[in-house]
């Protein structure tokens, strides 16, 4: 088939692009470099199946010959990062909002199956743990930009279901939870590789806030190898369907376990939350996924752990590390 993932060149989308390519598939990639990097796909440019495209998704006239001339969309071109959000909530909620428009639009006049991501951050400040599908929404005040990135995500859910309610569109929501692995790195706040990055190196490790609030975190070739299964299940369209890992681990404790596993001198240190981002920052104590939906709909079972994950982050650092100790 014919493959468009937008943000492809970002961290998940171009484990995307890797998977397809070696399905067999034509990919075409749409990626302004905002937040992507050249770097996670520079390796396909020789691949006679591969096209890379520098521009944006608000780009209209575009987008509309490329959705028209594929036959799957992956939309996976967004705003990441909390530091990212802080910074930028003008953008973030632009972007995401305006370029989702733009791809709905023609993936419905196209008849395109497309998968549009949303975020476990549209839980908010919800406790009821683990969190389901169908779960009521709880967001914060609007004068605290945190929320934005989630409400904006919020709205991306809308309208996508909106098109399903509408003309039967063959769309796909998923809410993911923290995905990590290799090519991902602590640039927009992302915290296992800054936490392992800095463990590499002995440096000091800054958790913010207490250290007691909790994450799961998924392997990012289990997330993707579901990520297609999704687009490929009719019974899946018109869905919300969660995915990540549901192994849960404090703060505080994965610090530990990066420098556990670099064998390093690191020492931690508690930064509050307003040093970081600013007054008014808030966040959740938990975030753990309820996967039986996708565990129904498509066999969805994560088989790699934390441990998994933080082994196969520091596999990319260990160039950086054997420099600097031979350079010592």
């Amino acid at each position: 088939m014919k493959i468009l993932i937008t943000g492809g060149a970002g961290f998940i989308g171009s484990h995307l692009a890797d998977s397809l390519l070696a399905e067999g598939h034509d990919v075409t990639v749409i990626d302004d470099l905002s937040t992507g990097r050249y770097a996670n796909i520079s390796h396909l440019e020789g691949n006679p199946n591969f096209r890379l495209i520098i521009d944006t998704v608000l780009n209209a006239g575009l987008m509309e010959r490329l959705i028209r001339d594929t036959d799957r969309v992956y939309h996976m071109a967004s705003a990441v990062g909390v530091r990212l959000i802080m910074e930028q909530p003008v953008k973030t909620i632009e972007t995401i909002f305006h370029g989702t428009d733009v791809i709905l639009k023609f993936c419905s006049r196209y008849r395109k199956r497309v998968l549009i991501p949303s975020t476990s951050e549209v839980y908010g400040k919800g406790v009821s743990v683990p969190f389901t599908e169908e779960d009521d929404l709880l967001t914060g005040a609007t004068d605290k930009h945190r929320w934005a990135y989630a409400c904006a995500k919020t709205l991306d859910e809308f309208l996508a279901l909106a098109h399903w309610k509408e003309t039967q569109l063959p769309v796909v929501v998923v809410r993911l939870f923290n995905t990590v692995g290799p090519r991902q790195t602590g640039q927009y706040g992302m915290v296992v590789p800054r936490f392992v990055h800095a463990a590499m190196k002995n440096e000091t490790i800054e958790v913010h806030g207490d250290g007691t609030q909790s994450r799961c975190f998924g392997h990012v070739a289990d997330v993707v190898g579901a990520l297609t299964k999704l687009l490929e299940t009719p019974e899946c369209f018109g869905q919300v369907i969660n995915l990540g890992n549901s192994e849960e681990v404090s703060i505080l404790e994965l610090a530990n376990r990066a420098i556990a596993y670099s064998n390093s001198t690191s020492e931690i240190k508690y930064v509050p939350y307003d040093q970081v981002y600013g007054d008014g920052f808030e966040d959740m104590a938990r975030r753990v996924p309820n996967l039986e939906k996708a565990k129904r709909l498509v066999g969805y079972q994560p088989t790699r752990t934390l441990d998994d994950i933080i082994k196969d982050v520091a596999a990319e650092f260990q160039p950086e590390r054997a420099r600097k100790e031979q350079n010592a």
